[in-house]
């Protein structure tokens, strides 16, 4: 009997491969197309889920074949409704992924990679070793049952997807963007790539890249401090991508896509919330086409950084919005469950 470990995981595979595999061994060329229907399209997680397969042509697949299907370690649900879950994967790693429920929205935010390596000093994810990248499939499986929870508890559709939980989406390019192929494509989830949003720590040249693929999705820069000196302070990554080299290549990304830019900015107390910050941040607006999100911090225990009180905040948005600048202030969700990136995870790994 073929090993689990000798199984090709089907989902790495092409609709052609598959094909190509299946006419080899005997089967008609459109049992690939499909099975293909029932992994990206039904989201099966077994071969014997494909009826209208024969039981010859799915034992024959099984034999070769594997699907890593990820299933729901610990789940948590916040009281204003955000559901934050631990996926286990195949080989036992955790990641994690939040429904953010809204009146208008319901919001996916999906991991990339196993931990993070970017060390990144206010999230919990910083503070975890990178184990491995993450397969299409796998970021695929998030968006699925994340999709099916808000179904079951707001019976209501999925309707927006962030790349903004575990991990650089950016160093994990290959798999994030056939990922984004298989939600969007009409032969899979059919999702809008105006629904979805990647969201980088910066990293100038991979951000051209997506300018020169001609991305659909949206693309935000996890900013946080608009000067180098705070924002080497907080974010390494910074030291070998400046703001300069991130306003050319956030610039080139938009001359090439046309795709709206949006700035994430966590406001922490005593560091980055006074008026010079903000007038820094305005600033460097005026030189990428960009609107901004203001997040309220999350605390960790890992960090010494707290949220910046509400006062100051609110005068922070209004010193933008009095310069024309389009701004979100984005409350804190989940404070009462482990919802910044990484929290859960790092609790479920210690269990």
């Amino acid at each position: 009997m073929t090993g689990l470990q000798e199984k090709q995981d089907i989902r790495k595979m092409s609709v052609d491969q598959l094909k190509g595999w299946m006419t080899e061994h005997g089967e008609k060329a459109f049992r690939a197309k499909q099975i293909y229907e029932w992994i990206w399209k039904k989201s099966a997680n077994s071969f014997a889920e494909m009826t209208n397969l024969s039981l010859a042509t799915r034992q024959l697949i099984d034999e070769h074949f594997v699907i890593h299907a990820m299933d729901v370690a610990k789940q948590q649900q916040s009281n204003d409704g955000t559901i934050k879950s631990a996926f286990r994967l195949f080989d036992g790693n955790l990641v994690e992924g939040v429904l953010i429920p809204a009146a208008d929205r319901m919001t996916a935010c999906v991991s990339s990679q196993v931990g993070c390596s970017l060390t990144c000093k206010f999230c919990a994810t910083g503070y975890m070793d990178r184990k491995r990248n993450l397969e299409a499939g796998e970021i695929y499986d998030q968006v699925v049952a994340i999709a099916r929870q808000a179904e079951y508890s707001f019976k209501a559709p999925l309707t927006n997807i962030v790349y903004m939980g575990m991990g650089e989406p950016l160093l994990n390019y290959v798999n994030v963007l056939k990922s984004i192929e298989h939600i969007t494509s009409p032969e899979g989830l059919n999702m809008s790539p105006r629904r979805i949003t990647v969201s980088t720590a910066g990293i100038a040249k991979m951000i051209k890249k997506l300018g020169d693929d001609e991305v659909r999705f949206r693309l935000a820069l996890s900013l946080h401090a608009a000067n180098d000196e705070k924002r080497n302070q907080i974010m390494p990554i910074n030291e070998s991508n400046s703001l300069d080299n991130l306003a050319e290549a956030l610039n080139y990304f938009y001359d090439k896509t046309g795709n709206r830019i949006t700035f994430e900015y966590i406001v922490f107390n005593n560091f980055n919330d006074t008026l010079q910050d903000a007038k820094e941040l305005w600033e460097f607006t005026k030189r990428v086409p960009a609107r901004v999100n203001i997040i309220e911090y999350n605390p960790i225990a890992e960090a010494e950084f707290t949220n910046t009180g509400a006062d100051k905040l609110d005068k922070f948005a209004a010193y933008l919005e009095d310069r024309g600048v389009s701004v979100h202030v984005r409350r804190s969700r989940g404070k009462d469950i482990d919802a910044a990136c990484g929290q859960l995870a790092n609790k479920e790994k210690a269990v």
